[in-house]
């Protein structure tokens, strides 16, 4: 049985309430990754049609996307109650609260736009920046695993964690499944079917299913949110909304194929 190490949330201590704080850091380290290994896929990879200038204004897009989609998306699918009542919390980010799948919303729109501001493909974009987007969630589980947050349910498994910071009881790291198969498998897995040119949008789709499935599947070990706890079928409401993303993906591959 291995105990969580209870990280001090706060990597540098400024003046006053003014703090670095390492989710914050994790997140600067997730779209510093996305831009370094972005401008070396610029490089080596002839048919991708994305330049170096755009991807620059590109990751601009995406990292408003991502803030304020995760922000908004975390209000409307987990807390819409409670900010109703006080509105002027969703600006109370240092208290924490992002969703992925408002950020990915977020993102989606954000890529929209750049897109029809270019005159380019959206799906052309889309399937540029999926293979990166897992660097930037591994960056953020690293983030949920210092915070000693989003951890597992009860279990026994020899790898069991516990983490102080909740009960005595030992518990699923599912933090480290979340990095080790949303983020480093599905980059892989990503990394190597964009290597080679695919019809438009079938990386995206690949995306959209692994990221669903992985997902899907890590919300078995995963407590659910107090406030929430378990929906319809005994699911959680992370599953419900991965559930659209795998279908939404299974049609848009058919879709680029049959095109193709």
């Amino acid at each position: 049985m291995l105990i969580h190490p209870q990280f001090d949330p706060i990597a540098v201590k400024l003046f006053g309430p003014l703090a670095i704080r390492w989710y914050g850091l994790t997140y600067l380290l997730g779209f510093a990754l996305l831009w370094i290994v972005g401008r070396y896929a610029i490089r080596t990879r002839a048919h991708t049609q994305m330049t170096a200038n755009n991807f620059d204004d590109l990751l601009f897009y995406g990292i408003l996307g991502v803030i304020l989609g995760g922000r908004l998306g975390y209000v409307l699918f987990y807390k819409l109650g409670d900010y109703f009542a006080e509105p002027w919390k969703i600006f109370y980010v240092w208290e924490g609260g992002m969703s992925f799948h408002g950020g990915f919303l977020g993102v989606i729109i954000a890529m929209w736009w750049f897109a029809k501001s270019r005159r380019q493909s959206w799906l052309a974009i889309t399937d540029f920046i999926a293979p990166l987007v897992p660097l930037g969630l591994a960056a953020g589980r690293l983030g949920n695993f210092i915070n000693a947050e989003l951890w597992g349910r009860a279990t026994d498994v020899p790898w069991a964690m516990v983490f102080p910071n909740v009960d005595n009881v030992p518990r699923h790291p599912s933090q480290l499944y979340e990095f080790a198969l949303e983020g480093v498998v599905l980059f892989v897995v990503l990394w190597w079917y964009a290597a080679k040119p695919r019809p438009r949008g079938a990386v995206s789709a690949c995306f959209l299913i692994g990221y669903g499935l992985f997902r899907f599947g890590v919300e078995f070990t995963r407590e659910p949110d107090s406030f929430l706890g378990l929906l319809a079928f005994g699911l959680s409401m992370g599953q419900w909304l991965s559930l659209p993303m795998v279908l939404a993906g299974l049609f848009l591959l058919t879709w680029s194929y049959r095109r193709a």
